[in-house]
């Protein structure tokens, strides 16, 4: 049995391979197109690779031939930090984790968990871009000192940042002009992946279960089902809020024992979401069950320390309603 440690960069990958005494018997880097050839003369030995943006496809073309695990690079690195160089685990490193059968694992999800995710955060980053421009526009106007009460993205306001009225100059009004193309063309391209989200939220029972929560739409059910992945694999509620890193950091020594912020380890998406969620829920559809909790945890924290916690009791719901297959109906709250 051979045991192999693979760090995976965009173009190639480091490899290191050790036999089952711990001994190295090759550390060779490798062009990712040819891990397939490579891994067949290791067939059927053991293999850890880090968890990186392209890991997927080197992930399933190393599972034909090796038994494939991927690292969780955060409690990887914790395991062996002495060994770190420049934030990147070393293979021999990695290799001899997987020797020991002391990878932490990272989650993999399959396909079609994969492309919803792919959708719903390519969503998420058209709007990111089209509020940079957006930004962009609010830039220009204030470096030339025009005061304005009304948005520049309405009918409204674009009828009078056509007009005349404004001293702009050449230059401002060419970007103005220039960046809200680019916002209409990315709006345009956002209802295009909107109307895909909506369908394939409306295709699944999950989703349409999330739904039933005030303040979830066919976007954020989708978006937070497909970051979570596939529920089962989570046998109590904590490790969800783990696994979302809206767990807080637990400090203990001697008797005494403290909590801290939360870890923010795993998906920044799915925490935003909830948090989003959680304010459209306590602040415009009135939920009781939320609402209550935060108003009772606000008189005693701040705003940001309630919402997130209330984001935490939201998925903590979440897990009990994909659990059980039963629409949101918290409790002291039903009709």
């Amino acid at each position: 049995m051979y045991y192999l440690g693979i760090d995976v960069h965009k173009r190639d990958s480091y490899i290191a391979v050790l036999d089952d005494d711990g001994d190295v018997v090759e550390e060779v880097r490798v062009e990712n197109a040819n891990l397939d050839d490579f891994a067949q003369q290791y067939a059927g030995s053991e293999a850890a690779i880090e968890a990186t943006i392209n890991y997927y496809t080197i992930y399933d073309n190393l599972s034909y031939h090796l038994d494939v695990v991927v690292a969780d690079p955060y409690q990887t690195k914790a395991i062996g930090s002495a060994e770190v160089k420049n934030d990147r685990l070393d293979v021999k490193l990695l290799a001899q984790l997987c020797r020991a059968g002391m990878i932490a694992e990272s989650y993999v999800p399959p396909d079609e968990i994969r492309e919803r995710r792919a959708l719903v955060r390519g969503r998420k980053r058209l709007v990111e871009k089209r509020t940079d421009f957006k930004n962009e526009v609010h830039a220009v106007l204030d470096h030339h000192g025009i005061e304005y009460s009304w948005s520049p993205f309405s009918r409204e306001g674009r009828e009078l940042l056509a007009g005349e009225d404004l001293s702009l100059g050449v230059v401002g009004e060419s970007l103005i002009e220039s960046y809200l193309a680019v916002i209409d063309k990315l709006t345009e391209q956002i209802k295009r992946l909107e109307d895909v989200i909506k369908g394939c939220a409306a295709s699944l029972e999950e989703t349409q279960l999330l739904m039933t929560i005030p303040g979830v739409s066919f976007y954020s059910s989708l978006l937070i089902t497909a970051e979570i992945g596939e529920i089962d694999r989570f046998d109590a509620a904590k490790q969800v809020v783990s696994y979302a890193g809206l767990d807080p950091v637990v400090r203990e020594s001697g008797d005494s024992r403290t909590e801290g912020n939360i870890s923010k380890h795993g998906s920044g998406d799915l925490r935003w979401i909830l948090v989003q969620c959680a304010n459209v829920a306590v602040n415009r559809c009135n939920d009781l069950y939320l609402g209550r909790f935060y108003a009772r945890l606000k008189r005693r924290k701040n705003h940001q320390i309630a919402i997130v916690a209330t984001a935490r009791k939201l998925l903590v719901s979440i897990h009990h309603m994909l659990t059980r297959k039963e629409a949101y109906d918290p409790p002291r709250v039903s009709a």
